[in-house]
């Protein structure tokens, strides 16, 4: 049996070289397991890291029982590893946070007194710990995907959050798809979302894995396939069944 399945909250982590984080990483996701408010579990994606992480990542596993792993074969890109950890997870809800420890893991507890409320909680950093061209350029883009998709969301680049497995697993994943989650949710019958602040804290170890190109070209050209998509896209709910 899916191991995925003994739990309420799988934790999504998708982990690309991060080595340096991966002994605070451990520790606080092992100390927030301890005392949430939920049974929760760990899930590493290794995204085909060429450093230690993938090393430090089994080793973690096997110190913490609720800590599970998956590893990709290659460097498929962010959001085919939240794409993978969503397939494989078996509980009623799936989080996400990034490896880099920007954000605060028990913020999930803030998102998890929306959960049953919204099929989506997401975090919006307050007090951003970002350079300002970072901050210009997430401005940018977050002011284009809202005008392009109309879903009224403040920062769907925050990386803490919470979705009802069952909705999570109905989206349509595409490169770039983290950038639209809250719309891609509202594309579904029923689907709502909701945002709440959570801390965030400059980097201390590691490289950012973002550049002009994927922090704000990029996601301009999602934007229009993303509008391609959202025309065509398919609701569907079975009435009957002798399954």
């Amino acid at each position: 049996m899916n191991k995925t399945a003994n739990y309420e909250l799988t934790i999504i982590i998708p982990v690309y070289n991060e080595q340096d984080n991966m002994e605070r990483l451990e520790n606080t996701l092992s100390n927030y397991i301890k005392e949430s408010s939920v049974k929760c579990c760990a899930l590493f994606v290794n995204d085909g890291s060429k450093d230690d992480s993938l090393n430090l990542i089994k080793k973690a596993c096997n110190e913490n029982n609720d800590f599970l792993y998956i590893s990709l074969s290659k460097n498929s890109g962010l959001s085919a590893a939240m794409k993978a950890g969503i397939d494989v997870a078996e509980s009623k809800y799936v989080g996400y946070m990034d490896a880099d420890m920007q954000t605060d893991v028990r913020d999930f507890e803030t998102l998890l007194k929306y959960a049953q409320q919204y099929k989506l909680v997401m975090g919006i950093r307050a007090n951003r710990k970002d350079s300002a061209f970072k901050l210009m350029q997430s401005k940018i883009a977050n002011s284009f995907r809202r005008m392009m998709t109309h879903d009224g969301a403040t920062d769907t680049g925050c990386p803490l959050k919470i979705i009802h497995s069952d909705y999570a697993k109905r989206i349509p994943f595409f490169t770039g798809m983290h950038r639209f989650l809250p719309a891609l949710i509202k594309l579904q019958d029923g689907g709502t979302f909701y945002e709440v602040p959570v801390r965030h804290y400059p980097r201390e170890a590691g490289v950012s894995k973002y550049n002009l190109w994927n922090r704000l070209i990029s996601p301009f050209k999602d934007c229009f396939a993303f509008r391609w998509m959202a025309h065509r896209y398919i609701n569907y709910n079975i009435g009957d069944s002798n399954l």
